[in-house]
């Protein structure tokens, strides 16, 4: 293959990784003028449009999905034959893509940046927060980090945090204006901070249990999201009620009484954060510092 055949397809790749000429002509490192022209070529060399345009969106055509479904497992394929020379000749070094929730990022991964970058400083951190779901393979991440019951088939889990506790929470005033409910069938009544599932658009129906007995409750209110910290932000403000992990910060406004628990009788937990990568023959070094790092093993237990 030449070089500029090689340069095409790998834009394409990147392109279609991560839906955004922007975000992809970053990545590369060109101009997103640079990079139109060169995905123009490879289209005008094959002769069919590889890529559907939109202002807003881009998305592989039939013809760009067939193409990138054979092209994808040989990058990630040279990708690891690199890492592999990399590693017999002592060194770590090279990009981790790692896909995250924000609960992760924030409680496990921001604390610990400056202590990994101070072991490899040649390793480049590309991390990607998400509470989305999406797929690491076809995003061509090294690795993710979900709750556990959210991995993936044929993946390698490792755990890194117990069983988190869930907590239905909401402002003094709001409970002062609306009272406060007794049982998770009085949620009927009240505003609730919904959670969007963005695999299917769902809505998070929430679960409770109590003496063996468990339930989920679908519940309304004023306000959707998918992200944790405007979830919480609606509750400060009296919006309604939210029901988040409390290690994700909720915890803390819980001790300054900024925010209230209910339902404590009924709260339940969930399975703790587990990274996940797919189930290969060989694990890039850096993913496994990496993992060292998030579980303080050594060589980060004095760090």
């Amino acid at each position: 293959m030449r070089g500029f055949e090689f340069a095409e397809l790998k834009a394409f790749a990147a392109v279609v990784e991560r839906k955004s000429f922007a975000r992809a002509a970053e990545h590369l490192g060109l101009s997103p003028s640079a990079l139109s022209q060169t995905i123009r070529q490879l289209e005008g060399r094959i002769g069919t449009r590889l890529l559907n345009r939109t202002t807003r969106s881009v998305a592989p055509s039939a013809s760009g999905e067939l193409l990138y479904g054979r092209i994808a497992p040989l990058f990630r394929e040279m990708a690891a034959a690199l890492a592999e020379a990399s590693e017999a000749a002592g060194q770590t070094r090279g990009t981790l893509r790692i896909n995250t929730l924000g609960i992760a990022a924030r409680t496990i991964i921001a604390p610990r940046l400056s202590r990994f970058h101070q072991a490899y400083p040649d390793v480049v951190l590309d991390i990607v927060v998400d509470d989305a779901l999406a797929d690491i393979v076809v995003g061509r991440f090294d690795a993710g980090i979900r709750v556990g019951g959210r991995l993936e088939k044929d993946m390698i889990s490792v755990r890194l945090t117990p069983d988190l506790k869930m907590v239905a929470v909401a402002s003094p005033d709001y409970l002062a204006r609306r009272g406060i409910p007794k049982s998770p069938a009085d949620l009927h009544n009240h505003a609730c901070i919904n959670w969007r599932l963005q695999m299917d658009g769902r809505h998070y129906r929430w679960e409770f249990g109590q003496r063996g007995k468990r339930l989920e409750v679908a519940v309304d209110g004023p306000v959707v999201t998918n992200h944790a910290d405007i979830g919480v932000a609606a509750a400060l403000n009296g919006l309604g009620i939210a029901y988040h992990f409390e290690r994700d910060g909720v915890g803390e406004l819980l001790a300054q009484g900024r925010l209230v628990q209910v339902l404590a009788d009924w709260s339940v937990s969930r399975s703790g954060l587990f990274l996940y990568y797919p189930n290969r023959q060989h694990r890039p070094a850096p993913l496994g510092a990496f993992i060292d790092c998030l579980l303080d093993r050594k060589p980060f237990d004095r760090l």
